[in-house]
């Protein structure tokens, strides 16, 4: 694997760290009162992390053989004509990174699950004051595989890095291995605050409940740029070529 491809692959699983799933349930776990319950915030961030590499496994097999049937059926499509249709696909990525953020402000008002899942997280998905054990794991690893599965299809750098994996002609063994590092990546971010409040305790409580008000107001800002940022990408580098490349 190329040192282009890892650069790539953990700015994409740094974006990705920032998610809903991957860094505001694991704050709330940490904001939860009392001692730290360490094991809570590894099971939860474990339960995510196995969840995205096993996606990543399926889509990967489900991508490299959607790309080897579209190269066969643009094999004979003109340079020109796919980057002007690159192009267009910029510029819709774009429109539609600006109905993303305009949808999540929409719902961001709305308190019904978002205050569901911050009682699960706070609790463990069990009664408060139980330990992790039992209904407390069982109620963890579901809060996670909830918040991941619903918001999988919206995390447009988890994708991006799904197609240059599948479209970088790796080893299975070393997809293995690019999947598993940026699943690590991901949840990175997390264990590193968990460190923190770990050993700052109540210092670290402050802080954490800023980072927490600042991605609960600017969560549907960062999803628009991220989407737009794409768009933004691809319809760049298809101008470039339409005007540096021969025709």
């Amino acid at each position: 694997m190329s040192a282009t491809l890892a650069l790539a692959l953990a700015g994409l699983g740094l974006l990705d760290s920032t998610s809903f799933g991957t860094l505001l349930i694991p704050i709330w776990l940490l904001l939860t009162p009392g001692r730290v319950r360490t094991g809570r915030i590894l099971i939860y961030l474990a339960t995510v992390a196995v969840f995205y590499f096993c996606v990543g496994v399926l889509l990967v097999l489900g991508a490299d053989a959607a790309l080897e049937a579209v190269r066969g059926a643009l094999a004979d499509v003109p340079p020109t004509q796919l980057r002007i249709a690159q192009l267009v696909l910029g510029l819709v990525v774009i429109v539609w990174s600006y109905r993303l953020e305009a949808r999540a402000r929409r719902r961001a008002g709305r308190p019904g699950r978002l205050q569901r899942w911050r009682t699960a997280a706070m609790t463990g998905g069990a009664a408060e004051g139980e330990a992790v054990g039992g209904g407390g794991v069982r109620g963890l690893m579901s809060l996670a595989l909830v918040a991941t599965s619903l918001e999988v299809v919206t995390m447009v750098p988890y994708l991006a890095a799904i197609g240059l994996i599948a479209n970088a002609d790796l080893t299975w063994q070393v997809t293995g291995g690019a999947l598993a590092g940026y699943c690590a990546v991901m949840v990175l971010p997390a264990v590193l605050l968990g460190a923190v409040r770990i050993a700052a305790h109540a210092r670290a409580e402050p802080v954490l409940r800023r980072i927490n008000d600042w991605f609960t107001r600017n969560s549907a800002k960062a999803l628009g740029w991220t989407v737009g940022g794409i768009g933004i990408g691809m319809a760049l580098n298809a101008v470039i070529a339409l005007i540096t490349e021969p025709a």
